[in-house]
């Protein structure tokens, strides 16, 4: 029950917030939304998009699912997730897509360290199948890393295997090819706090918000 009044109080705060304070806002969301941005991400309750990115409602429109993946374009991919995409870019007609992954990403471990399903449905397996090809790369190529930063390389490729995807949809490639359409790569690492894009040019993640203090500062100041 501490959690459902958490949640109510919440409400009010934002009913405060939007209906009240911010009333202008909700009059123009009434008539549409009109987001510019599509966002990709993880169903982590760790990792909100509109919490993370400072957005107030009508900002971005959401899809998540377990791992941020993106299914490639064929007559048997994820109808929720490919309609939604299908919705973004032909209906509101966004002006970019950002794939947002994370670390410690219980989907990727899943992944790379797989288990007896818990249930006898196993969605979960079946679903991140999709990032499969990664995950073999990853044993392969980072065999002689440690665990941690094997499941690090296969939530960042992850990613970039969904931005390839994406491009398996010839409605997204066609408004890429003609400049209307821009995909985006970020990771969020819960551990330092940064925010890193993927740079096609450098080939790799680079800083786009560096963390407030490296890790170790901040482990050893939780420990003092």
């Amino acid at each position: 029950m501490e959690d459902i009044e958490k949640f109510v109080h919440g409400f009010s705060r934002f009913q405060q917030q939007y209906f009240s304070e911010s009333q202008t806002l909700y009059d123009n969301l009434r008539a549409g939304q009109r987001p510019g941005t599509l966002l990709i991400g993880c169903c982590d309750s760790r990792v909100d998009p509109i919490l993370l990115m400072g957005g107030d409602p009508g900002d971005l429109f959401v899809v998540r699912n377990i791992a941020n993946l993106v299914p490639e374009c064929t007559p048997t991919a994820s109808a929720g997730v490919s309609s939604a995409i299908e919705f973004a870019v032909c209906n509101l007609e966004v002006a970019r897509v950002i794939v947002l992954g994370h670390a410690r990403c219980g989907g990727i471990r899943a992944l790379m360290a797989p288990r007896e399903p818990v249930a006898e449905t196993d969605f979960v397996g079946q679903w991140m199948r999709i990032a499969e090809p990664v995950a073999q790369r990853v044993r392969r190529d980072l065999a002689h890393r440690s665990s941690e930063q094997q499941h690090k390389a296969c939530e960042l490729a992850s990613i970039l295997l969904s931005l390839d995807n994406l491009l398996t949809y010839p409605w997204i490639k066609r408004r890429v090819e003609q400049g209307q359409l821009k995909l985006h790569g970020w990771y969020f690492d819960i551990e330092s706090g940064a925010l890193m894009a993927y740079s096609a040019r450098q080939q790799q993640f680079l800083p786009l918000v560096c963390p407030l203090r490296p890790a170790n500062e901040r482990a050893a100041a939780a420990a003092a």
